[in-house]
């Protein structure tokens, strides 16, 4: 088996703890606030930083400052939200949640992003703590629920998956993502602190 494979069956199966914050990734439309919200209402993290300022193409990004009024009438309290309105792709939200970590002094942080999302984001968000020199706890909790064959403004999630791991290809090239070795010696890690 592949390190690419043996990651892709480890990753969606992260085991959640308590956090000091909840990163909510713009993308996919509204599609990710309802599992963030639960995460919230279940206790996992006081605070849910919804991450992303894009604005234009492609019609399925919506601004952190456009999810905030959903992500109250989901029933988290205003105060309890934090918006990071600069990012505008999945590298730069890690970079400026690093940014907000360190001034936090945050030690634990869930990742909320779409199902096909999962593995570029959780590799872009390990990347980024590395470079920051941070020791965070990072946790996946994807969107689980969403169609994957329902055709939307992006097409079909089945197909955004293929793109993914092409982008992730690309990405490890440029030096903004972690490798799948990094992922699972990072997992493993993670298993050996219970």
């Amino acid at each position: 088996m592949s390190p690419k494979e043996q990651f892709v069956c480890m990753l969606p199966n992260d085991p959640l703890e308590k956090a000091d914050a909840i990163a909510l990734l713009e993308g996919d439309n509204l599609d990710r606030i309802p599992e963030a919200a639960r995460l919230f209402k279940e206790g996992f993290a006081p605070l849910i930083v919804i991450t992303g300022g894009f604005r234009g193409d492609p019609a399925h990004s919506t601004p952190a400052s456009e999810m905030k009024p959903e992500m109250v009438s989901a029933g988290v309290p205003e105060k309890s939200i934090v918006l990071e309105e600069s990012s505008q792709n999945t590298r730069e939200q890690a970079v400026e949640v690093m940014k907000l970590a360190q001034e936090k002094a945050w030690k634990k942080l869930i990742i909320v992003a779409s199902h096909y999302h999962q593995y570029r984001a959780f590799l872009t968000f390990l990347k980024a703590m590395r470079e920051a020199e941070l020791d965070l706890v990072l946790m996946n909790a994807p969107v689980r629920d969403l169609p994957w064959f329902k055709d939307d403004t992006q097409g079909k999630r089945v197909d955004l998956l293929a793109k993914e791991f092409e982008r992730i290809a690309e990405y490890q090239k440029k030096g903004h993502v972690a490798s799948y070795e990094d992922g699972i010696e990072y997992l493993q890690w993670k298993e050996s602190r219970r």
